[in-house]
């Protein structure tokens, strides 16, 4: 059976490139009816919290991600923490020690970093006088091959590595060390990382020779970079999952981009992820470096939010405000669904339509100072609203062709010119002159609602005119 892992470090919100890390490693589960396991290495201490845990796991959850093992859910693998596991990695160590394949290092009380002398047996005498000791794996000469499914055979030479530590003096593993013991102890199967670990490889692969182990299948998957083609950071960008949940960025958007920056398909580039499940192939993986592009993954959310439902994004809308802690009125839900129809098409974030359902859902919004300059203050404006709120209040069918009817015949009456007349309601109704079409707005906005409005705005006119 396939068993793959993601096995992020709790040390900040998930990055991007883990979220599209952990997409692969959790597609080529699913397809091949395997297991996805969340391992937690937690083993920098200084860094690590249970915070960023729940952080991670959240967006996780939210990219659609679920895990069959893990420090939640259980298992019959664990504990999935690795600072639960320590016990377990002094056992391994010591088994190397007594093969001859690492020794104990005696280190200086004074300068940590200084080696005394190396030992086969525990050097509990120096253990109690203070000093450090801790374990160091012994390389030997040669070469160290593997195949990698995107880069083919990979060779190193042993002797630029050097003997390295596998256990600290605090008793916690070095990574190398703990991956391959928790990679063997919870029968992984393939590893597919980013290529920033491919250096990594050779040391573990040692490990895996000296224990006896059969090593996994690797795959190192180029890193996601930025403008510069350097590794994407922060200071390109955002680089977080939350950051882009809070944005307003649908995570089956987030999970469409992420899947094409790197992984060949074939056809329309819009799908959620369920739709090409079947289709994933680790082969199918770029083995060049992608640039993260900002505007496309925005360009990509719109056409999701304009290609779902709109009772889909009345919902992924409503738990998008919840999380952020925008208010919404409590409105009839036909009601949302019919200003959201009409606002989602010139948007493509939550946030960007937000601002424009807005004054849709909330009487109480000001007037963008655009239109109070251009065109409230124009001196038939007023005329204006007064013709458009009598000649709308007696409108015997309210309907977006009536309407646009109605506002064409004032302006071919002489009262101003079509694009003052349509630009005049149109703030006077919404607040601002950018909004979707002006007569399915009325429409949706209804009778009462707008003819509400139009009195508001002579109001404010009539106060604005006092004031000078």
């Amino acid at each position: 059976m396939v068993r793959v892992r993601f096995a992020p470090s709790p040390t900040g919100y998930l990055h991007v490139g883990g979220a599209r890390t952990a997409l692969f490693n959790w597609m080529f589960a699913r397809k091949e009816k395997g297991r996805f396991i969340l391992r937690i290495e937690d083993t920098d201490l200084e860094r690590s919290s249970r915070e960023y845990e729940k952080s991670i796991m959240e967006s996780l959850r939210w990219c659609g991600m679920d895990w069959d093992e893990g420090p939640d859910v259980g298992g019959d693998h664990g504990p999935y923490r690795q600072s639960e596991r320590l016990e377990i990695y002094k056992k391994y160590a010591h088994e190397l020690v007594k093969a001859g394949r690492a020794f104990y290092v005696v280190h200086d009380l004074e300068d940590k970093k200084k080696e005394l002398f190396l030992a086969s047996d525990y050097p509990e005498e120096y253990v109690r006088k203070g000093h450090d000791v801790t374990v160091k794996f012994k390389v030997l000469p040669g070469k160290t091959r593997f195949r990698d499914i995107l880069k083919g055979d990979v060779e190193f030479d042993n002797e630029t590595i050097g003997d390295f530590i596998i256990l600290k003096s605090n008793g916690y593993p070095t990574y190398n060390f703990a991956v391959v013991v928790d990679d063997h102890l919870m029968e992984i199967t393939h590893v597919f990382r980013g290529e920033d670990h491919l250096s990594n490889t050779p040391k573990q692969l040692m490990l895996y020779e000296a224990f006896g182990w059969e090593p996994p299948v690797f795959m190192h998957i180029p890193l996601i970079l930025g403008w510069d083609r350097t590794p994407l950071s922060k200071r390109h960008g955002a680089t977080s999952v939350e950051h882009f949940r809070r944005e307003g960025i649908l995570s089956r958007a987030l999970m469409n981009y992420l899947a094409i920056l790197g992984w060949r398909v074939e056809g329309d580039e819009i799908f959620t992820i369920e739709e090409r499940l079947q289709t994933f192939r680790p082969e199918d993986i770029s083995n060049k470096g992608v640039i993260f592009d900002y505007q496309k993954l925005e360009w990509m959310n719109g056409k999701h939010m304009r290609r779902m439902s709109v009772q889909e994004l009345a919902e992924e809308f409503s738990r998008w405000a919840l999380y952020v802690g925008k208010e919404l009125p409590n409105v009839e839900r036909e009601y949302l669904e019919r200003v959201l129809a009409i606002c989602r098409e010139k948007v493509n974030t939550l946030l960007q339509l937000y601002d424009q359902v807005y004054p849709f859902l909330f009487e109480e919004f000001s007037y963008e100072e655009e239109y109070i300059e251009k065109y409230l203050k124009r001196d038939f404006a007023e005329r204006v609203l007064r013709e458009a709120s009598s000649r709308l209040k007696s409108l015997n069918v309210w309907t977006m062709n009536e309407i646009g009817n109605l506002l064409r015949k004032m302006a071919e009456d002489g009262i101003a010119a079509k694009n003052d007349v349509f630009q005049i309601v149109r703030g006077a109704v919404l607040g601002k002159l950018v909004t979707p079409g002006l007569f399915e707005s009325l429409e949706v906005l209804g009778r009462d609602r707008t003819l509400k409005r139009l009195e508001r705005v002579l109001s404010f006119l009539k106060n604005f005119s006092e004031k000078g």
